[in-house]
């Protein structure tokens, strides 16, 4: 019988895994904390480092907690609840440090104190995969396991917002009693302002039957149906149809944000409501200043920006999302004091960015590619003198950090966002100023 592998758990990698080091090698350890010695099964080995499970933790942290869910280790939606909340900030705090450092070669004058928001019942958008499993001749909804294509088999969900992650077994219960229940493979979960849509993603007729179950189940729990044959453009209401707009509202700004199901709005609308507040702080708008909102999505930061009073200029890749920018500034009056154009800014170069006048400063809220050629393109007389940069991914920030260093810009702050607690998701905001 082969010994037990054992060793000390010296750090947290940006996954939530432990890192430990064995037989020259670096293990990565899903379910271990930092300060811990554990024994771990390897379900993956290179010749450099190895992927493991915990087996046996034989000295716990401090910071070992009970995760809530009963299906975590299982379901792979989170990666962190059996960590203190606190201490999940405070790892990704030093993720976002290590990058800078590591990656960007540089640290910011001073860190913004982390931004906290409710760890349970957060979530307000989802993909919830959807399976007839013949051998159990059941439908499970939810997230898929860890590191497989399996869907987990869930009662509930303890980060989806309440209404929700108790509804799965409903959901199984009424897609299994659908004439279409092969033919329903997601769901997407989109709510706002007390309004809750769930999109089905439908790849057969339903039947009229189908629709009476539906209908039934939309008033009995207090939700909205919607169908999706194709792409987003096929996107459609379907009971009930007088009901509620989809909307979120910002009320610090006097602003309301009404949205379709499938366009993008940030998962945590508490943390979303701070951040645009840490933001707007970081940016300083004043009255008549030209801005920038660079991937602007909705309007979500370029509304609150024009309320102070500057001239705000969004621009998004997408044409759809453009054209729902000018919708929210129009069903807000802000009309007058922003315009918005579809441009794809990962080709942007110095001359077209020239091209679209001068700047006194720039929100920038990249996907998690983040903007490099864009930082590239800030250069010359036209580089805006204040830059706030929105990220969801450390790494590119840090990299396009880097850039804005040798474009003659300071870091002067940057701090975590806990947009995603329990997940290894990092949410980070910094603010750089020309020198």
């Amino acid at each position: 019988m082969m010994a037990e592998k054992i060793v000390q758990v010296v750090a947290l990698d940006q996954d939530g895994r432990g890192v430990a080091h064995a037989d020259g090698k670096v293990i990565f350890i899903e379910g271990a904390l930092i300060g811990e010695t554990v024994t771990y099964s390897s379900y993956r080995k290179k010749p450099s480092f190895e992927m493991a499970q915990v087996e046996r933790v034989l000295s716990a942290t401090s910071l070992r907690v009970q995760p809530k869910c009963i299906h975590f280790g299982i379901c792979g939606g989170c990666a962190m609840q059996h960590l203190e909340p606190s201490a999940q900030v405070a790892v990704k705090q030093r993720i976002l440090e290590d990058n800078f450092v590591h990656i960007g070669k540089l640290q910011p004058e001073s860190i913004l104190p982390p931004i906290y928001g409710q760890t349970w019942g957060y979530r307000e958008r989802a993909r919830l995969s959807v399976r007839y499993v013949e051998k159990k001749d059941r439908v499970l909804v939810g997230f898929h396991e860890k590191r497989s294509s399996f869907i987990a088999d869930m009662r509930r969900c303890e980060i989806l917002t309440p209404k929700i992650g108790t509804l799965l077994p409903d959901l199984s219960e009424l897609i299994y009693r659908l004439s279409i229940r092969r033919g329903i493979p997601q769901i997407e979960v989109a709510v706002g302002d007390d309004v809750y849509v769930l999109v089905l993603r439908i790849l057969e007729q339903p039947s009229a039957q189908d629709e009476d179950l539906l209908r039934a189940f939309a008033d009995t729990h207090g939700v909205q149906f919607w169908y999706q044959s194709k792409g987003p453009e096929t996107v459609r209401p379907f009971y009930p149809l007088d009901a509620p707009p989809l909307q979120y509202t910002l009320p610090e700004f006097n602003v309301t944000m009404p949205f379709a199901p499938t366009e993008f709005t940030q998962v945590n609308s508490g943390i979303n409501r701070v951040m645009i507040q840490r933001a707007l702080r970081l940016l300083d708008p004043q009255p008549g200043e030209h801005i920038a909102d660079l991937f602007c999505g909705l309007a979500n930061f370029t509304l609150p920006i024009a309320r102070s009073g500057a001239h705000v200029l969004g621009i998004e890749g997408s044409e759809a999302l453009v054209r729902r920018a000018r919708q929210n500034a129009d069903f807000n009056g802000l009309g007058a004091q922003t315009e918005f154009m579809a441009m794809n800014l990962f080709e942007i170069t110095p001359e077209k960015f020239a091209a679209l006048g001068r700047f006194d400063k720039l929100l920038i809220d990249p996907p998690r590619d983040g903007a490099i050629e864009l930082v590239k393109a800030l250069v010359g007389e036209n580089a805006p003198r204040r830059i706030v940069y929105v990220s969801c991914n450390p790494a590119t920030l840090a990299r396009d950090a880097a850039v804005l260093k040798s474009n003659g810009y300071t870091l002067k702050s940057a701090g975590v966002m806990n947009m995603f607690p329990h997940t290894s998701h990092v949410e980070s905001i910094a603010w750089f100023e020309r020198t």
